[in-house]
């Protein structure tokens, strides 16, 4: 059992890790050159949530299910499934899509020579930072209910 449960906090932080520094990676005070590298940077570590967050939530269900931890219905253990589906809503729903625009604008050949950001591209970057601002401190939030069980 002790394996169950290393094998689901290293996957949660993991899985968890990158969303609290993506914000980082997303700020608005950067050349463009900066953008691009933070981009490129973001794209690679997009890979750790998706696995490590899937074997975090299927190791916690097998911790749940083969111990005594009680019923589904407790509230650090609802909790923190709710917070994962709403990080994942965030990510994915609003992070990953503005992301996406401001991507593509930026590694465009006819935009490769450009100085600054459009106002548009602007506003999605600061879009996307303030909801990776969101999903760490639902992050830090799920991190309390798994550790101190409340």
């Amino acid at each position: 059992m002790k394996w169950l449960v290393l094998i689901h906090v290293l996957s949660a932080i993991i899985g968890v890790g990158p969303t609290f520094f993506g914000h980082v990676l997303v700020r608005n005070n950067q050349t463009l050159e900066q953008l691009r590298h933070s981009m490129k940077l973001g794209r690679m570590l997009d890979f750790f949530p998706k696995i490590g967050g899937s074997i975090a939530v299927l190791s916690g269900i097998l911790l749940v299910t083969l111990n005594n931890y009680g019923s589904y219905t407790q509230l650090w253990l609802l909790g923190s499934l709710i917070l994962y589906i709403l990080i994942q809503i965030v990510v994915i729903g609003f992070v990953a899509p503005a992301q996406k625009r401001v991507a593509q604008w930026v590694f465009d050949a006819k935009n490769l020579s450009k100085s600054e950001l459009p106002q548009e591209q602007r506003a999605n970057l600061s879009r996307a930072n303030v909801m990776l601002y969101a999903a760490s401190a639902m992050g830090l939030v799920l991190f309390v209910f798994m550790i101190i069980k409340p």
